[in-house]
């Protein structure tokens, strides 16, 4: 069965025109669509995970020969992790050809970062297996971009980076309070603070949990290490 338009649209975003066009349907099929003759992405997200991996390890070692272990794992982290690929699903507007059920699609979920960082990884498992090692690496390298380049030395995330400062200095790991929800059900936003032993806490809102207590750890490390 031959592609939609939306699909060969989706196609010339990614660089790759499928030989198996199910491996495409496949990879943006979330489980909330599944059935017994539909499979979902799941299976794929695993492999995508990895050939990531293996390509992000490859290109910061290409990209900086003299860089250690210690220095290399934090922007591995960086690169990889499903911010950063949620990223990339909506600079290539994956969310719009994402299969989803009706539940799922009524919650938002073509906006939910979880899920789309699963696709992306789901995506680059399918043209891995279509194409093969080097056409995967091609589009990877291409839609990550200056994300390699620009990745920091230290690139490990805000939250990582509090509880260090907090224990180095002999104090408890920094608390997250949900202060407050608002917006629909489909669409939440939270607000929530970061708080130190100490006294010390900042506020951040963003459109999910992860994201604000993420917010808040950079905005209260930001303040902590100014003072």
């Amino acid at each position: 069965m031959k592609l939609s338009a939306e699909l060969k649209a989706f196609e010339g975003r990614i660089g790759h025109s499928f030989a198996r066009p199910e491996l495409l349907r496949r990879a943006l099929t979330h489980p909330s669509m599944s059935s017994a003759t539909r499979e979902d992405n799941q299976r794929l997200e695993f492999l995508g995970d990895r050939v990531l991996g293996l390509v992000m390890a490859e290109s910061l070692l290409h990209l900086d020969k003299k860089a250690s272990e210690g220095q290399l794992a934090p922007r591995f982290n960086a690169l990889v992790r499903k911010e950063t690929c949620a990223d990339v699903a909506r600079q290539i507007a994956l969310g719009d050809v994402l299969k989803l059920g009706r539940s799922e699609m009524m919650s938002g979920g073509r906006r939910k970062q979880a899920l789309l960082g699963d696709a992306m990884e789901a995506v680059i498992a399918a043209v891995y297996l279509d194409g093969g090692f080097d056409t995967a690496r091609d589009m990877i390298v291409r839609l990550w971009g200056k994300r390699v380049e620009a990745v920091e030395d230290d690139a490990r995330d805000a939250k990582t980076s509090l509880q260090e400062w907090a224990q180095a200095r002999g104090l408890q790991p920094p608390r997250y309070v949900e202060i407050r929800r608002s917006g629909p059900d489909h669409a939440p936003v939270f607000t929530i603070a970061a708080r130190l032993a100490s006294g010390e806490e900042a506020e951040a809102t963003a459109g999910s949990k992860r994201q604000a207590e993420q917010a808040a750890a950079k905005a209260l490390l930001d303040r902590v290490l100014n003072d």
